[in-house]
């Protein structure tokens, strides 16, 4: 897919190499009369910035598969495609998001496969056909601490190298971090992001152990 050349416009702004839309831009304005994503699909969460950040730090080896989890609008999903490559499924369990996330794909010339599914739907081997799974602001519901954690295992058990989560540091975060601390190499660090603006929050990278 050819690389786009967006004109300057109100409402479109850049961060870590990718363009990205704000929801008063008048194509964002468009999809949501049509498209009503549901579960906290509605913008661009901090936590995105925080994960392209460490991923500039900690890079992903070129043409990584990869998998974004809780994916809404898809900003990390586009950064690694742009960035390094990647070939990028993004995974939400309300399809809503995607005409938003196919609209920043195009914006930035890549591409991204959408997947709508839940977490304890994945199986082992479907997760081991990634290498990277990813994730921003995904843990926000106490229910999603148990799910999250199990798919952590299935992914490490069949063959993800890494498991790389961003969050502002919500409580339900630090008790995923501990949980998966029991069986497997956790690094959890306090990160900010420059672009857009300051933020600050945590990542935790996961890997086997």
């Amino acid at each position: 897919m050819p690389k786009l050349q967006p004109l300057p416009e109100d409402h479109m702004y850049q961060a870590y190499g990718i363009y990205l839309l704000e929801s008063k831009h008048r194509l964002i304005r468009r999809l949501k009369k049509a498209y009503q994503p549901s579960v906290h699909g509605h913008k661009t969460w901090n936590a995105s910035f925080l994960l392209m950040d460490y991923l500039q730090h900690n890079p992903l080896k070129k043409k990584s598969r990869v998998l974004e989890v809780g994916c809404g609008w898809g900003p990390g999903s586009v950064f690694c495609a742009s960035q390094f490559k990647a070939k990028v499924t993004g995974l939400d369990i309300d399809r809503e998001v995607f005409p938003f996330l196919d609209v920043l794909a195009e914006l930035n010339g890549v591409s991204v496969t959408p997947m709508t599914r839940r977490l304890e739907s994945l199986k082992g081997p479907e997760l081991g056909k990634f290498d990277v799974i990813v994730g921003s602001d995904i843990c926000f519901w106490d229910s999603l601490v148990k799910s999250l954690n199990q798919m952590i295992n299935r992914a490490l058990k069949n063959g993800v190298e890494r498991i790389i989560i961003t969050d502002p540091g919500r409580p339900t975060f630090y008790e995923l971090c501990d949980m998966a601390r029991k069986r497997h190499d956790v690094e959890l660090t306090e990160w900010y992001a420059t672009e857009p603006l300051h933020f600050t929050g945590e990542v935790v990278e996961i890997r086997p152990r």
